[in-house]
């Protein structure tokens, strides 16, 4: 019985998986090649529209077409340490309240000292929108954003990796 205990504290915790908010995501290749260069799972959450992968690491939820049904499910799956790709702040901040690591397609990080800014931001967008201050015209996504992306996803994975293997203090 000793024994099995000492086995199971010596397990080493799972690693991280890769959860990407899927509907419009310019950047879920570049997200599955980090992913399987690492050797993680990856999950893209949708509500349809995901075309299936025989890669047992790719992970293809799809949700009913209810406001926040993805950003839902993917709070409701992610743990400290994983990684979450959104551009939707809302959910960037309810990951980062969790300990995951968040980051938006153009490799912007969400961290607890960048979330509470990104949030006020996006509030007072959406108010100059409403108010027609602001005609909400996002930049084109260029080939800087997706270099940029995959090296942050692919520090922000390694950190992760690292932060699982570490024992908790």
């Amino acid at each position: 019985m000793q024994q099995i205990m000492n086995d199971a504290e010596h397990q080493s915790p799972p690693p991280p998986i890769i959860y990407v908010d899927a509907d419009a995501c310019p950047v879920k290749a570049e997200a599955a090649t980090v992913a399987e260069r690492h050797g993680l799972v990856i999950v893209y959450v949708s509500n349809g529209g995901l075309r299936p992968s025989r890669d047992p690491m790719v992970r293809n939820v799809v949700v009913s077409k209810g406001v926040d049904a993805a950003d839902d499910w993917i709070v409701e799956n992610v743990r400290a340490d994983d990684i979450v790709v959104t551009a939707d702040v809302p959910l960037a901040a309810r990951s980062v309240a969790l300990g995951a690591h968040v980051m938006g397609p153009t490799g912007r990080l969400f961290t607890k000292e960048t979330i509470g800014m990104a949030v006020a931001m996006r509030d007072l967008r959406q108010h100059l929108r409403e108010t027609g201050e602001d005609r909400g015209y996002n930049a084109s996504f260029s080939r800087e954003d997706r270099s940029r992306f995959l090296s942050a996803l692919d520090l922000a994975t390694r950190r992760a990796i690292k932060a699982r293997a570490e024992p908790a203090s």
